[in-house]
């Protein structure tokens, strides 16, 4: 995901340095104008926006706090914008820390697979303190095709985010339970599809949908193991509401037997396997 937002930002004239641990992949972006930096560090000093696209809290916690990381570098008064879906315990362990530095924090997070990042179609989703967020909106539109202002702190752009997987999983879980009653029965999933897309209009269901009934789990748009925990931050962050998701406690329960059966790197959308495998499907296709 962050390769094409870097791309997005160098052609809406940004001036950008990136870092990636995979040094490879920050390489491949020099033909396009981006500056090499060697640590997170180097990245951000004297920058004014500090963008992170990362794959969890651990990663994030890292690239902030870590001894090359963000928070002793980025100059006062330069804000840091994270994309990342993190859990909102981290999301405000972050604005505490760059608060105490004297510096700003704001929660972008986005909905959209890659392809979707390169297309520039994402939807980007703001939360912090309103003069941040309007200084940051150059980058924010850049990034995509939207977004929308959800809360004054930025951790309740992450209660969004998660809430927005949450119901793209439910989509899934959907899915897979009614491919494998139709399969059971001798039914064309594909010409289902005729009959379903007369009901549902939407890209999300249209992606999801065609995976599943094409088997297409590989490469993964956005792996299971990430799936996974987006969920468990989503039934963290609704036990801190005091707000029971049973539905979440059976998708994470599928992806933990998906990982178990050796899925963890396909599409998340191969719980639908899962799901064809607990009805005694074999073979789905």
């Amino acid at each position: 995901m962050g390769a094409p937002m870097a791309r997005n930002l160098i052609r809406a004239g940004h001036d950008v340095t990136v870092y990636n641990r995979t040094r490879a992949k920050a390489e491949a972006l020099a033909a396009d104008g981006a500056r090499i930096a060697d640590s997170v560090a180097h990245a951000v000093r004297g920058c004014e926006v500090a963008v992170t696209m990362l794959a969890d809290d651990n990663a994030v916690q890292e690239a902030i706090f870590g001894s090359a990381g963000m928070l002793q570098a980025l100059p006062p008064g330069a804000v840091h914008m994270s994309t990342s879906t993190i859990s909102v315990e981290i999301s405000k362990k972050l604005a505490a820390k760059h608060t105490a530095a004297g510096q700003g924090y704001i929660a972008t997070p986005v909905l959209g697979r890659p392809e979707a990042a390169a297309a520039q179609k994402l939807w980007v989703i703001a939360a912090g303190p309103p003069e941040l967020v309007e200084r940051c909106q150059p980058m924010i539109g850049a990034l995509g095709r939207g977004f929308t202002i959800v809360g004054r702190d930025a951790w309740q752009a992450n209660v969004v985010k998660l809430a927005s997987n949450f119901m793209i999983v439910s989509l899934i879980e959907t899915l897979g339970e009614a491919f494998a009653l139709l399969r059971k029965a001798g039914i064309s999933v594909h010409q289902f599809l005729e009959i379903a897309n007369t009901l549902f209009s939407s890209p999300v269901f249209k992606v999801y949908s065609q995976l599943i009934a094409d088997e297409k789990y590989e490469p993964a748009g956005f792996r299971m193991k990430l799936g996974l925990k987006d969920v468990r931050l989503a039934l963290a962050a609704a036990e801190e509401q005091a707000v029971p998701m049973p539905l979440a406690g059976i998708i994470r329960d599928h992806f933990l037997q998906g990982i178990a059966l050796g899925y963890g790197d396909r599409d998340w959308s191969a719980i639908a396997r899962v799901i064809a495998a607990n009805a005694g499907i074999e073979n789905p296709s």
